[in-house]
């Protein structure tokens, strides 16, 4: 089974998957937001065997769910009502920035790295995730 992650943005949403075997995250796609509901989906349905989604939330850094964090919870709502696999947030604070300094560190253009941050911050948050997780037998915490 895999885990599908995604960041949500405004304009583009980045989209990253586990592989299978090593349960490690890989960045898949960048999809824009206005057709991202129904793009999950078939993501989702490609794939097959994802098992959970986990989605980034922008806390602020008093651990508080603002503004932007409020938007993504609407959307993950919308997002409940099509699919029914799990959802699961997970902290995402520093992720675009984080992925932006690995682009910067591998000498990405500021061009290729508008096309690709997205995916990179949804690997990023996946990845995490899936890090969290490690040693632990089921359910979530």
């Amino acid at each position: 089974m895999s885990i599908m992650g995604i960041d949500y943005g405004d304009k583009r949403i980045g989209v990253a998957i586990t592989d299978e075997l090593t349960g490690s995250a890989h960045p898949l796609k960048v999809i824009g937001n206005s057709l991202a509901i129904k793009e999950i989906k078939k993501l989702i349905a490609e794939y097959g065997n994802v098992e959970k989604l986990v989605i980034g939330m922008p806390y602020n850094l008093k651990d508080e769910v603002a503004f932007k964090a409020k938007q993504v919870l609407v959307w993950i709502e919308k997002l409940r009502a099509e699919i029914s696999i799990p959802i699961v947030t997970w902290d995402e604070r520093f992720s675009t920035s984080d992925a932006k300094d690995i682009l910067i560190a591998a000498d990405v253009s500021r061009k290729k790295r508008k096309e690709v941050i997205d995916k990179m911050a949804a690997c990023i948050i996946l990845q995490s995730y899936v890090d969290s997780r490690k040693g632990k037998i089921s359910g979530e915490i």
